[in-house]
């Protein structure tokens, strides 16, 4: 799950190309409205040399040279946009494009990556994981009660309408949720639905097994001198990052500090109101007694619990695909 130094340039450089995009565009549009209103590209060569001239005055001792020159400018800025509206453009047609208005496509605001940084870090290595492929199959839109028996849609409904509810409200309310039970029930399907739809929404989601995760937090915990940057890049994702997946929980080999990592990790999302779904293949008991009474009653009191217990589908899909 770390990301290259090959792979972090080739971002930046998507930024540098959005940025060149944006300012050839930009440079488009001022030349159709310097065509269109020659007024307006007198006022920007007017604007340039009152700068100056204001400037000199300034120097030379003129108190009153700055607040001159914040009102004439503040009178041309009104007569450019009147004369944008006149002609039918937007006011702020010529103000400076960016994809990302928050970081201005630096990718960075005061040093700390900004969330479209993230994202794009995530996406790669969702693609990295192949889970980019994985997601092109496994989503709502791809979803189909085909493979439920009569006694089982109407569970399976209301388990994937908790699903969309969860995505729906994913920025107005803080939920988790725990996918449990038998294996092929379609658990990791449920998850892969929600990440897709919250990664085209522009959130920020990373995916683990659990023995991926917990080895990650293994060579965090255990870094020597000379840990690697991304190493510690992802230790902080995986704290800060909107949804964090957990899969298949369960099926790492359970310790001690796998139990207090599990139990750190899980308080420290709640404290930052970070959602976090996690399934597994155990049943609720079975997780008390792996991981803690602790890490139990926060399961317990701060997810929402959902058990699609139903047939397993990948039987049902090989003897569907066995008859055609």
């Amino acid at each position: 799950m770390a990301l290259s130094n090959s792979q972090y340039d080739a971002i930046m450089r998507t930024y540098e190309e959005t940025k060149f995009k944006n300012r050839h565009l930009m440079e488009e549009r001022r030349d159709e409205v310097y065509q269109l209103i020659p007024e307006y590209q007198s006022l920007d060569s007017s604007i340039a040399s009152l700068s100056v001239e204001q400037g000199k005055k300034l120097i030379m001792g003129d108190p009153d040279a700055l607040i001159a020159l914040r009102k004439k400018l503040g009178e041309m800025s009104r007569r450019k946009k009147q004369l944008l509206s006149e002609h039918g453009f937007p006011e702020n047609y010529l103000e400076p494009i960016y994809s990302c208005p928050d970081c201005r496509d630096s990718g960075y605001i005061n040093g700390q990556k900004c969330h479209c940084l993230k994202q794009a870090i995530i996406r790669t290595l969702y693609m990295q994981s192949n889970m980019e492929s994985v997601l092109e199959k496994e989503n709502f839109d791809k979803l189909s009660y085909d493979y439920y028996n009569d006694s089982e849609v109407e569970l399976m409904r209301s388990i994937i309408g908790d699903c969309k509810s969860f995505v729906k409200f994913f920025d107005r309310s803080y939920e988790n949720l725990l996918f449990y039970g038998a294996v092929g029930v379609g658990k990791t399907y449920l998850t892969n639905c929600i990440a897709k739809d919250l990664l085209e929404n522009g959130h920020s989601v990373i995916y683990f097994t659990s023995f991926q995760l917990f080895d990650t937090l293994a060579k965090y915990a255990f870094r020597s001198a000379d840990l690697s940057e991304n190493i510690a890049n992802i230790h902080e994702d995986i704290f800060s990052c909107d949804l964090l997946i957990i899969d298949d929980l369960g099926t790492e080999t359970t310790n001690s500090f796998v139990s207090s990592q599990l139990f750190l990790l899980l308080n420290e999302r709640d404290l930052r109101r970070k959602s976090t779904i996690i399934s597994t293949n155990l049943s609720l008991e079975m997780l008390a007694n792996r991981y803690s009474e602790r890490n139990f009653s926060r399961i317990f009191g701060n997810y929402k619990m959902l058990k699609p217990d139903i047939q397993d589908i990948r039987i049902k899909m090989k003897k569907l695909k066995n008859r055609k």
